[in-house]
């Protein structure tokens, strides 16, 4: 777990200087019990103080909560908190469900009975501390039984969920908690209609409810004696990247960015990454002057978003940086659709092919503009604003990597991503001895198969989630001369056919195949028709 620091008066992280991680009883002891509410009152509370959601995209709360009463009509309706934080460069809301998971659930369980809703789900990642601990924190909710029998009568139920990028987006986090493969449905369905179990279902972010939560503690006028007059309140950063002292921290609306950067002992360097992996850069002039809120992220040329600044620094390679996370983005995909199957992977090739210098920037933004506001999910897009932020950032850096094909400094992995085993990878292999050229495998493959000159394939890795047009593409093969295996498997390096011929291998199969009469050889199918 991160450090948690704070600038301005402790909130959302109060008692954490003293507890690693407060149970029932301390938490009590903090907050108090918050007794039921009417819904139209708590909708006017949050309305007051312009509650939004911290997930990234901001939503009004209120209107939420007033979506999901009107859906539900008097019928049951469910809460579900989207704990499952994807978001490599985010810790803000694993923080709040290790270390004070009872401050979640408050919220959860006030807005399940302003609803009268059935239950309340925690979606989190599987097999992690968050999900360990949310389940410590039921089993210390029910053994108490402190809140009498009106908690009683609402169930909590916490799923884990596999650990993917797209894991947290809001159809997916229904369809991995009605028991699908977690991954966006394709079409835009709102949760407050139908989501878990078809129900009407209040959707929001780990914060958010611990927000809430506080709300109802402190009510509007205490609540918004902190922050700014039109985003009142604290809220949660996940600062890592460069900063020496990466940390979750608690700021109020309106502290200046340079502060939280000062604390976290972070130069901005290149430019500061704000709003994670679908956000944008800010460069370090603009990130100095920047201003912690919705507004000011807005106004320096970022977004706020979930709370994500990640400092760049000075010792790596800007353009390698954004590469890297290219090439994780289009791998996390669902590849339902043609922009995430096809556009993503071309996308982090032009990309990393520009960070070696042999590529273009032309290239680069004809590969984004080919997927914008064309996926199925917001996921493209959110790629495609990465990318181009950081083609406008790094522009003097890009400029290095064309004339001298680097810009000097090695790629040392400042952004950070998850271990890669979380998501297997699959490499074709090839029998050369087999095949002749045929080209069918990169029409089946166009995004992971090229051809050379002379018709023969090389290879990229396939991801898990295109495992299957991998097979295929075997099964097709009219000479059967590939296969298909893992990369954790041996990595036997795939030989190309210009290299046999040096050795001679094909030279020897030429031989074998030519004609008797006269001696002359046959050419090998598939160099052009012709020999070369």
């Amino acid at each position: 777990m991160p450090r948690v620091l704070r600038l301005g008066p402790a909130r959302l992280t109060a008692g954490l200087d003293h507890c690693r991680r407060l149970d029932l009883p301390a938490h009590r002891t903090l907050h108090g019990v918050l007794e039921p509410r009417d819904l139209a009152e708590l909708i006017a509370e949050v309305n007051d103080v312009d509650l939004r959601g911290r997930g990234g995209a901001a939503f009004p709360f209120g209107r939420k909560l007033r979506a999901v009463a009107d859906a539900a009509g008097g019928r049951e309706s469910v809460v579900l908190v989207n704990g499952a934080e994807g978001e490599p460069a985010s810790s803000k809301d694993t923080m709040l469900l290790v270390r004070t998971p009872h401050l979640v659930l408050d919220g959860a369980v006030l807005a399940a009975h302003a609803l009268r809703a059935r239950e309340v789900v925690v979606a989190t990642v599987e097999g992690s501390v968050a999900e360990g601990s949310l389940c410590a924190a039921v089993a210390e909710r029910r053994a108490a039984n402190l809140a009498g029998a009106a908690e009683s009568r609402i169930g909590i139920r916490v799923v884990g969920l596999p650990e993917r990028f797209i894991s947290g987006e809001g159809g997916a986090l229904v369809r991995g908690v009605n028991g699908m493969e977690a991954v966006p449905p394709g079409r835009k369905r709102r949760a407050s209609e139908s989501g878990v179990d078809g129900l009407p279902t209040l959707l929001s972010n780990t914060e958010t409810f611990a927000q809430f939560a506080l709300l109802a503690e402190y009510g509007p006028a205490k609540y918004a004696e902190v922050g700014t007059g039109r985003e009142p309140g604290t809220v949660l950063l996940s600062v890592s990247g460069g900063a020496a002292a990466g940390a979750v921290v608690e700021v109020p609306t309106g502290t200046p960015l340079a502060d939280v950067l000062e604390l976290c002992e972070a130069e901005p360097g290149d430019g500061v990454l704000v709003g994670g992996y679908h956000g944008a850069w800010l460069p370090a002039e603009a990130a100095l002057h920047a201003v912690i809120s919705r507004e000011g992220m807005k106004l320096a040329g970022g977004d706020l978003g979930a709370g994500i600044i990640v400092p760049l620094g000075e010792a790596t390679c800007p353009l390698g940086e954004a590469a890297r996370v290219a090439t994780y983005l289009a791998a996390q995909s669902s590849g339902q659709c043609g922009p995430c199957r096809l556009g993503l992977p071309d996308v982090a090739r032009t990309l990393c092919a520009l960070a070696e210098g042999t590529g273009s920037q032309d290239a680069v933004r004809r590969a984004v503009r080919a997927i914008e506001r064309r996926g199925a999910c917001f996921h493209p897009d959110g790629t495609a604003r990465f990318v181009l932020s950081a083609m406008d950032a790094f522009e003097s850096e890009i400029a290095l990597h064309l004339e001298h094909g680097s810009c000097g400094r090695p790629v040392r992995g400042v952004l950070p991503l998850p271990e890669p085993e979380a998501d297997p990878e699959y490499r074709l292999e090839v029998d050369w001895t087999r095949c002749q050229g045929h080209g069918l495998c990169a029409h089946l493959l166009p995004e992971f198969v090229d051809l050379d000159e002379y018709g023969f394939p090389s290879f990229r890795n396939v991801p898990g989630w295109m495992a299957r047009e991998a097979r295929r593409a075997v099964e097709m093969c009219p000479a059967l001369a590939l296969r298909v295996s893992t990369t954790s498997g041996s990595e036997r390096p795939v030989v190309s056919p210009l290299r046999l011929v040096r050795e001679g291998v094909l030279k020897k199969a030429s031989a074998r195949l030519a004609g008797v009469a006269g001696g002359s050889a046959t050419p090998i199918s598939g160099f052009g028709g012709s020999a070369r």
